[in-house]
Formats: C-alpha cells, structure tokens, sequence
C-alpha cells in the first residue's frame, strides 16, 4: 500500500481485511435477506429465452462442470455460471435495490461468489463475507458517482457490480489490500452498461459480465496481475471519467460503521424500482374504491424525475419493456387486480394494448423520493380519486418481511416448475455461515437432472 492512501487503498484494505466478528448481526442479517430475495430472482427467470440462447452459444465452450446453474439441470465452469447466474437473477428486474444509487447488488455478487466458492470448495461463511464486502464496494462506489453516472445512461447495475464481484471473490479468496487494489483496476476497464438497453436482452449482457468479470479480475490479482496506485480517483481513473463530479468521499466515509448493504431493499413487483409506488396506488384504489381500467379518464403523476425520465412508455409491446413502462402498469393493475411476473409478460403487453392504456400525465418533483408519489384519477364520471403514496411497498421504510422474502422464493419456485425443495434451500440460505461447503447451499438451486 502507499505511504498516504487514497480512498480507494482505503477501501480495499477494507474489503481485503474485513472479518465476520466486524460485521454486525443486523448487517448479516440483511445479507441473508439479500441472499433469499436474489435466489428467488434467480429462480423465477432462469428459464428465459435470453438465458437459452447465451446457454445454446457458449455451454458448448464451457471447459468444465464445476459450478450450478440456478434453476437449471446443466452445469457449467465457474465463469460461464457466473456470467449465466447473474444475467438470470436481474433479468427481470426483480432484484434487490440500493435506493441511493439504483444498483441492484446482489445479483453480480451471487453469480461470482457462488460459482467460484462451489468449483474451490469454499464455507458458506467466505460467501457471507464476500457479500457483505462486495455490496459495501459496488454501493459505495456508485454514491461516489450519483446521480451523475446513471444519468449520463450508465447501467449502474452493471458498471459498479464488477467492482462488487471482484471485492467479494477477492474477500473469499485471501487478496492482500495492493491485490484487492489491483482487482480494482481490472474491474475499472471492464466496466461496462447502458441505460438504453433496459428492456432487451442486451442489457442482461452487461449484468453477467459484471459477475464474470469480476471473478476474473480477483483472480488475475492473485496471480499477479497489477495496476495503477489510484484506479478510481486517479485524474483520469473511473470516477472521473464516469461521473461529472465524483464525491471521493462517499467511498469511505463511515466506512466499517455505515453499512450500505443493510440499507438494501426488496421488490414486491417485477418493475423498475420507480414504478412500485404506482403500483401500490392503482391496487389500493381498485380495492378501496373499486376502480376499473374502464373508468379512467386520465391519470396524473407526481414524482421523482426519475419516474418519468424511465417509465414514460406508452406504446410498449414486450413484457421487457413493460417493466418499465407505468401505462403498461396502471392498465394491468386495474384489469386484473395484481403485479405479479404474469402480468409483466409478452402476452400480459399484448392484452394492455388490446385494452388500452390510460393517458398519463408526469411531473418531476426532485425533493420526492423514489418511493413517494401523488397519484390522482379522473374517472369518465368526472369525479377525482387522489392518493399520497409516501412509502411503496419493499421500500426502505416499508419493507418486505422474512416471511415475505420466503414467499416471494417459494412463488418464483413454483411458476418455473422448479424440482428442489425450495424450503430446504431457503433454511440453508439463512444459516449458510454454517455450511463447510457453500456449493452445498447452491446445489440445492438446481433443476432436476
């Protein structure tokens, strides 16, 4: 390390030196809750066709068995299944969110931590540890950057879960802080992921390769791969060249005491993180006051800018796209009085389009946040229903339980006809620090043979 550390040798030594018996239980805790939600994502979209066709191309390539597939009777060497595992837990954006930044930390981390603690044999306590240490470097590294980086049309899902992936792999493995800095500087220039692919295949792409790519550049580190003393605050190192004014700060400030993985947050619907409040609004509404597709006039919407910037979408035609789109969300919800992956499908699209989609009015209140909206409706009656949603569901302040984590696994279980015994991986899940071999927690994720 040098003489004078910078934030980034900070970090690392951070990630490099971290222990079990510094983490407080809170923080496991939520860790594991990180862990039930990513595999119930996992899961639900392991059989997707954008998770085929990358099997059908690069499964013939794959130089070995060693690693699960979630979901999935193949299996496949440890970067392939990083990549494939990864792309399957985020591709329907149904994954766990960092409210501050919008990352989605888990899944880089379970495809990177699982393949590789499986194909070396690892505890379940060097992937409960690695986690908790990827998660506070991905979302440490994307406060330094925001609101800049993802607005300039970054995927911050994907440019900061390499980051992730290498610490928490690094963290498995032993790295020293100048390897752990190292790792850093291969994950730098494999940064990757664009905004304009939400809703595509294309975007899953970038996601798998944060995980791949991660694993890689931890392990590059060990056997020697170096790099530059200031990877991300250098003059032109990924700070700077990613974001319009990084704060260099938030890379350490209360590091070890303000764990940003506890701040974590889980999805009760599969949609962009900005719609949930409109969802929440449509269901107590037609539960309230009974109100149908087929009583609305127009709709108005107060909320983050982020809201209307990402979900303004009202000609969308895929289930893809539909996850980010509030017309599509507000149509479905009122017809069919539910937010589940059904009702974000190809045929779910097609039945909102059929149907109509209501007109939607948006306006950008900044001091709002992401899970706050005002939602008022103008029925054909002429009347006007409005609603003040302060805390979606799955918020922050509104959290989903244990319980609910579990039956959002169980459910994903069963709408891919899973095999396994979804309550035996689920205990195994919440006391993986006990498991001698974590490849014995992630086995019991995959399909039948």
């Amino acid at each position: 390390m040098q003489d004078t550390p910078n934030a980034e040798t900070t970090l690392a030594r951070f990630a490099a030196e971290l222990e079990i018996e510094a983490i407080p239980a809170e923080v496991l805790h939520e860790a594991k809750r990180s862990l039930v939600n990513i595999f119930a994502t996992a899961l639900a979209g392991c059989r997707e066709q954008a998770i085929e066709a990358t099997l059908e191309t690069l499964l013939p390539h794959s130089a070995n068995g060693s690693a699960t597939l979630v979901g999935r009777s193949e299996r496949a060497d440890e970067m392939l299944a990083a990549y494939v595992n990864a792309m399957g837990a985020n591709i329907f954006d149904f994954d766990d969110t960092h409210e501050a930044t919008i990352i989605h930390p888990a899944a880089p981390l379970l495809g990177s931590l699982f393949a590789h603690a499986e194909a070396a044999g690892l505890p379940g306590k060097a992937v409960l540890v690695g986690f908790v240490a990827g998660g506070e470097v991905e979302c440490r590294i994307g406060n330094a950057m925001s609101p800049y980086h993802y607005a300039r049309g970054w995927h911050i899902t994907s440019t900061c879960g390499v980051f992730g992936a290498a610490a928490g792999v690094g963290s498995m493995i032993g790295l020293s802080p100048d390897q752990m800095l190292h790792a850093f500087s291969t994950a730098a220039v494999q940064s990757s992921g664009l905004v304009e692919m939400l809703g595509t295949m294309a975007k899953s792409a970038s996601v798998g390769g944060a995980a791949r790519n991660g694993l890689a550049s931890a392990l590059l580190a060990r056997n020697g791969f170096t790099g530059p003393v200031a990877p991300l605050t250098g003059e032109r190192g990924f700070l700077r060249v990613y974001a319009d004014e990084p704060a260099t700060d938030a890379l350490v400030d209360g590091l070890g005491s303000d764990w940003e993985i506890a701040t974590n947050t889980y999805k009760p619907y599969p949609v962009g993180v900005v719609v949930n409040p409109v969802i929440d609004a449509c269901l107590q509404l037609r539960e309230r006051e009974g109100l149908k597709l087929e009583d609305v006039a127009a709709i108005e919407v107060t909320g983050h800018p982020l809201l209307r910037q990402r979900t303004d979408r009202p000609d969308v035609s895929t289930g893809r796209m539909s996850q980010v789109s509030a017309q599509h969300a507000i149509a479905i919800v009122l017809l069919r009085g539910r937010a589940g992956l059904q009702e974000f499908s190809d045929e779910a699209a097609a039945e909102t389009l059929r149907t109509g989609r209501p007109q939607v009015t948006f306006h950008d209140d900044p001091s709002r946040d992401i899970a706050s909206i005002e939602f008022v409706v103008r029925t054909r009656g002429g009347g006007e229903l409005r609603l003040d949603i302060l805390e979606a569901l799955g918020s922050r302040r509104n959290p989903l339980s244990d319980a609910q984590l579990e039956a959002k696994l169980f459910e994903a279980a069963r709408l891919v006809g899973f095999t396994g015994d979804a309550r035996r991986l689920a205990d195994a899940i919440w006391t993986i620090e006990k498991a001698g071999d974590a490849g014995d927690v992630v086995r019991l994720a995959a399909g039948a043979s």
